[in-house]
């Protein structure tokens, strides 16, 4: 799962509709010195930010076919959620914002799918 999500990572990180990427093993990470010295790899979960209006975000999640959207997260089937309207929602918005939450970021956790049918699924989506 580490190799899948590290290249759906950089295959998000290289779109214009994305504004930033929360994964460990990109170099763009702030934590991936530290991530490259205590870990096998950068994990299973991204965090997406869209560079659009949370509408934007859910367009998205809608369009996927293959990945799930769900609140549960650590599956071995991809999953994908709204931490706003979701695992976040009784949150303030100042907290929330402070945790780096607005209605443009998503969770995506990368499950046992074939790598290149993930990143179909998510192009086709965008």
């Amino acid at each position: 799962m580490n190799n899948s999500a590290q290249l759906i990572a950089e295959f998000f990180e290289s779109r214009p509709e994305i504004k930033s990427v929360r994964y460990p093993g990109l170099k763009s990470h702030p934590g991936y010195e530290t991530a490259q010295k205590q870990m096998d790899g950068g994990g299973s979960t991204i965090g997406i930010e869209f560079a659009g209006k949370q509408n934007d975000t859910f367009k998205f999640m809608n369009a996927l076919r293959i990945i799930d959207i769900s609140n549960n997260l650590g599956d071995s089937k991809s999953l994908i959620t709204h931490p706003a309207s979701s695992t976040h929602r009784r949150l303030s918005p100042e907290v929330q914002a402070e945790m780096g939450i607005t209605g443009s970021v998503l969770r995506l956790s990368v499950g046992l799918e074939h790598p290149e049918d993930l990143l179909r699924d998510i192009e086709e989506a965008l």
